[in-house]
């Protein structure tokens, strides 16, 4: 496993992805193995790599997966062990865009696309629940913003 250890920092990238499908917003999760919770796909990043070259790296090789970065969403410290030594580990968390998706997710053990509502009672994590949240206001802004520069594109072609 090579791990980015930038001055001994082990560096993991979260995917907080989301598609429109038949009016509604659906938030992409996957479980590690049969037994675990629902959660936020994550990766750790390469050494050399940058957290979101990671992110859309870890999309497109397991999930089957092209999307677009959007925004950080959140951004959390803590310490993880690797061969016994205690090293400082960051989560980066990105909103994301699915672009296209393929039926076939090959690289989690299960995956489901699940609504807003649906996503907040499944995360075991409240930090993740957070991140959605998070995710949900960045969202709701950048489509405002781009509802704002739609309105002077059509002022300024009228005009």
């Amino acid at each position: 496993m090579n791990l980015n250890i930038n001055k001994n920092l082990v560096l993991v990238a979260g995917a907080c992805i989301f598609k429109e499908a038949r009016g509604s917003m659906k938030w992409f999760v996957i479980k590690q193995n049969d037994e675990d919770n629902w959660e936020i796909p994550k990766v750790l990043v390469r050494k050399g790599e940058s957290s979101v070259r990671g992110v859309l790296r870890m999309m497109g090789e397991k999930a089957n997966m092209t999307t677009r970065v959007l925004e950080e969403v959140g951004r959390f410290g803590g310490v993880t062990t690797v061969n016994g030594k205690k090293l400082p580990q960051r989560h980066i968390y990105y909103l994301m865009l699915a672009k296209a998706a393929s039926a076939e997710v090959i690289g989690f053990p299960d995956s489901a696309w699940v609504e807003y509502g649906k996503l907040t009672k499944i995360l075991a994590s409240k930090r993740e629940r957070g991140v959605v949240k998070a995710a949900i206001t960045e969202l709701s802004r950048i489509k405002k913003k781009g509802l704002k520069n739609k309105r002077k594109f059509i002022q300024n072609e009228e005009g």
